[in-house]
């Protein structure tokens, strides 16, 4: 089922325990964040405001005794996305939401898709899909995804990989 706008707001946020992404790719191509993305480019620095509203949301689902985060799948040089992407990272960190990074550079693939997904509850996947250019193409709702499969992932994931606020891309 392909999840957008409204419905996949109401789907993200009936979650009642844990939301856990998977993300693997260096860039993305989200609309919304062209201007801010061309600032930090041109100025190096991130400034997001408190009312954000995935910052609201984050704290909104912490405060409600519900567990959000991350881990991102990289390799080094960060590519210029990246180093955004960790401008913000600190923002949802202060938020709430555990954000963490396994970095494979120099190591082979412990076993993890070459796909991002949300796993909410540890009993519903949305599969997010994404275009060459880092373009999402889309969200579905997977009716019968091996969730046991999806579990083992997410739980290596988080086993291999270090808090935002621990690791250094030096």
């Amino acid at each position: 089922m392909l999840l957008a706008g409204d419905a996949w707001r109401a789907f993200f946020d009936s979650f009642e325990h844990e939301a856990f992404r998977l993300e693997t790719r260096s860039v993305y191509a989200m609309p919304g964040e062209d201007e801010e993305y061309q600032e930090f480019l041109a100025t190096g620095e991130l400034h997001i405001a408190a009312d954000d509203p995935w910052l609201t949301r984050v704290r909104q689902y912490r405060a409600a005794g519900r567990r959000i985060g991350r881990v991102h799948v990289l390799t080094r040089p960060l590519s210029d996305y990246l180093r955004y992407e960790f401008a913000a990272y600190a923002y949802n960190v202060e938020a709430g939401e555990d954000v963490r990074i396994l970095d494979l550079t120099g190591k082979g693939n412990p076993g993890l898709p070459d796909q991002d997904f949300w796993l909410f509850d540890g009993s519903k996947v949305v599969d997010m899909r994404y275009g060459p250019d880092g373009e999402q193409i889309g969200r579905d709702l997977l009716e019968s995804p091996d969730l046991d499969q999806y579990r083992l992932w997410r739980d290596l994931a988080v086993s291999l990989s270090v808090p935002f606020t621990e690791y250094s891309a030096d």
